[in-house]
């Protein structure tokens, strides 16, 4: 069902491993995606609610005559919420709150020198909007995740969109709208793929004078499509990331409980048939023991197509490796979205981990914890790109601002550099700006401050 990668015994013979090579992922391919979602956007940015109507009948099948869900639906699907789905999502807005809330920045001034400060602010993104999926699964979990760091950061307006579903109604799934009504979002959209993201670009009026009106940043997961489609108008709108399918790693070793991991390989793996499911071990004895459990959870799962194309794809699959120190070696090199340790010693060992977008220490901290209910945020970097690239988070809605402020004084004991510098990258403009302050009809005035222009005879 699953490849085996063995790595064991190949550095002692001297050959050098590109374990980023080593270790494939699925074949997402947005460049190509780029091509189609182009025309997409380029309609609504010159017909707006027009073509988000148009469009939204070519790819979900549902005709919209409203494209905003009016604050009433929202209140009737949270009134309409089973108490159990509402219970646990409280829970995981009150933990998500708590996590996001120490992530709050504070302004710091830095006194230079004597009469000179640099200030760094920390200034929200007035208005975001948040991109709630509904695909193979529906992600009410993914609102929470959107909008609570977006919240905390101090945003003032946020919009979610979310595909409608077919039906009666037209409308997004009403979990999504439920949860939107117990965060205190009121303004959503029924609008799905990269049109959705189009339209918090760009906007989108109609002849009444209603619609969306553009933002300033868009974040949360989706599609090809909708990552094809943040690629294109990243600089018109700022996003938080390319997002591709789910994948999970796990290092273990001969502690690690073959059932736990197994189960866990799979809770990835039923997302998509691209969802990549991969461990890495020193134990062969282990991998023996996962393939065999495998066997007999998967044929017990519910999406068991969906979970065995994926486990059986090429970006899935069990890695052998020497020792831990080389296991290290390779999950650094694959930066998973999601990482899970289990290890003697796990919370020392996921210490030294370097890249990945979240990491879940012990046996009693499986990614599905993180996804729902650790407090942590499960928007997370795929993709390898947790080489340099951080999960969602308050601060991924807010930018720092520095404020300079400096006296006479202040400038007066610096002008000189000043100028030197500007002359260096032949821009004496520069100069000459510092220079004007302390001049009077190009005499310069009190104290030294670089070279004078002018005639002073």
């Amino acid at each position: 069902m699953i490849r085996r990668i063995d790595l064991r015994g190949r550095l002692a013979t001297g050959e050098v491993l590109d374990y980023r090579a080593l270790v494939p992922r699925a074949p997402v391919d947005v460049e190509a995606a780029l091509d189609a979602v182009r025309p997409i956007c380029a309609d609504v940015r010159h017909r707006g609610v027009a073509a988000l109507k148009e469009l939204t009948s070519r790819f979900d099948g549902v005709d919209v005559d409203d494209l905003r869900v009016p604050e009433s639906v929202l209140h009737a699907a949270l009134d309409g919420l089973d108490t159990d789905v509402r219970a646990a999502l409280d829970e995981s807005i009150v933990r998500a709150r708590r996590v996001h809330a120490d992530q709050r920045r504070t302004d710091v001034t830095t006194t230079v020198v004597p009469g000179g400060t640099v200030t760094e602010r920390w200034v929200p993104v007035q208005r975001v909007g948040l991109y709630a999926p509904g695909g193979l699964a529906v992600y009410p979990s993914s609102v929470v995740m959107n909008v609570v760091p977006a919240q905390e950061a101090g945003v003032e307006e946020i919009a979610v969109a979310s595909p409608p579903q077919q039906g009666p109604d037209g409308l997004p799934h009403p979990t999504i709208l439920a949860a939107c009504a117990l965060l205190g979002v009121t303004e959503v959209y029924a609008v799905g793929g990269a049109q959705a993201i189009a339209m918090f670009a760009y906007g989108a009026g109609d002849d009444a004078g209603t619609g969306c009106a553009p933002v300033d940043m868009v974040t949360g997961p989706g599609n090809v499509y909708v990552a094809a489609a943040k690629r294109l108008l990243k600089g018109v709108i700022g996003i938080d990331a390319e997002a591709g399918p789910t994948e999970i790693a796990i290092l273990a070793d001969a502690a690690a409980d073959p059932r736990h991991v197994a189960a866990d390989l799979i809770s990835q793996a039923e997302h998509d048939t691209l969802a990549a499911s991969v461990l890495v071990t020193d134990d062969g004895a282990l991998a023996d023991a996962v393939e065999a459990e495998l066997d007999v959870q998967v044929a017990a799962t519910k999406h068991v197509d969906r979970v065995a194309t994926a486990l059986g794809g090429d970006q899935s699959g069990i890695v052998l490796v020497d020792d831990l120190e080389q296991g290290l070696a390779v999950v650094d090199a694959y930066a998973a979205e999601h990482l899970e340790i289990h290890t003697r010693d796990a919370a020392d060992v996921a210490s030294r981990v370097r890249n990945a977008g979240a990491v879940f220490v012990g046996p009693w901290s499986p990614v599905s914890l993180g996804d729902y209910a650790a407090g942590s945020n499960h928007v997370l970097p795929t993709g390898a790109s947790a080489r340099h690239t951080s999960g969602l988070s308050v601060q991924s809605f807010l930018r720092g601002i520095h404020v300079v402020e400096y006296d006479e004084a202040a400038l007066r004991d610096v002008a000189a550099h000043v100028e030197t510098l500007a002359d260096a990258e032949d821009l004496p403009a520069h100069g000459a700006a510092v220079r004007a302050r302390f001049t009077a009809g190009g005499v310069q005035t009190g104290g030294s401050a670089g070279t004078t222009t002018g005639d002073t005879s």
